[in-house]
């Protein structure tokens, strides 16, 4: 696992575009203000790009890369095409595969079952339907938590540019294999449930 993912906050700011059909995101250090990683879907298909300006744009796969400022890949988050429910595959640096998100049918304000390689349960992120807010639970316990950080009226309205707010709590421990899998379902939330 990359020594980046030991931070406890991220702020994650997607790029703004009127007509994209690439998920992009910059992720920066909120105490410092500066950039650490990027996050690039760089490979797109014809039919996928043409797909994502039609309402099908949330069953469309999807392959981003999250490396460092100096390119070094970090993780990889990979989605087929789907109909009706999300399993998203995680890679680490190597390819491996880390873990997957499986999406609950039916949940109000979305759901991900989070799993380790083996399909063993780590932790659930849940959202609530009114807002912005999801939390990573390993039973009743807080393991993180993600909330939308408002970008501006004329951003907000005439965009589809969010930013989001990552805090993995204390009780997450260094090089915890969860860690990775935190990071990559906030740009799950993004494209599964908010787009």
């Amino acid at each position: 696992m990359h020594p980046i993912l030991n931070k406890n906050l991220f702020l994650v700011k997607e790029h703004v575009g009127f007509f994209k059909a690439a998920n992009n995101f910059d992720i920066y250090d909120p105490e410092t203000n500066q950039l650490i990683l990027n996050t690039r879907e760089d490979n797109l298909g014809f039919l996928t790009k043409m797909f994502r300006f039609t309402d099908f744009k949330r069953m469309t796969p999807f392959h981003i890369e999250i490396k460092t400022k100096n390119g070094e890949k970090v993780i990889s988050i990979k989605r087929g095409f789907t109909l009706f429910r999300s399993d998203v595959e995680i890679f680490d640096e190597n390819e491996k595969l880390v873990g997957i998100f499986r999406q609950k049918f039916f949940s109000f304000g979305g759901r991900f079952n989070i799993q380790d390689k083996e399909g063993r349960d780590l932790c659930t992120l849940q959202g609530k339907w009114t807002g912005w807010n999801f939390s990573f639970k390993k039973g009743d316990t807080e393991l993180a938590h993600v909330s939308k950080k408002w970008a501006g009226m004329g951003k907000e309205f005439f965009t589809s540019a969010d930013n989001y707010v990552l805090q993995i709590h204390d009780n997450v421990p260094q090089n915890d294999t969860v860690r990775p899998l935190v990071l990559a379902a906030v740009m799950c939330i993004d494209m599964v449930f908010k787009e």
